[in-house]
């Protein structure tokens, strides 16, 4: 995964039916993804959106680290 992507662990979704969700946004901070959360609530009434924390992006991060520390 990139160093760009890694950047952005908050990730606002847009509910589907189904089970299924499309990205709408990645964020760096919670309150980024907050603040668009409420302008798409009044873009988009009928929509559900929700804000949610991608622990994958750590995870590579810390085995990115891991793996440099034990290649020396």
């Amino acid at each position: 995964m990139p160093y760009k992507e890694r950047l952005y662990p908050w990730v606002l979704v847009r509910l589907l039916p189904k089970m299924q969700r499309l990205t709408v946004g990645q964020f760096r901070t919670r309150s980024d993804a907050d603040g668009h959360l409420e302008i798409l609530r009044r873009l988009v009434p009928g929509g559900k959106f929700a804000v949610i924390f991608n622990p994958d992006l750590l995870e590579s991060q810390q085995a990115d680290t891991c793996d440099r520390r034990f290649d020396r």
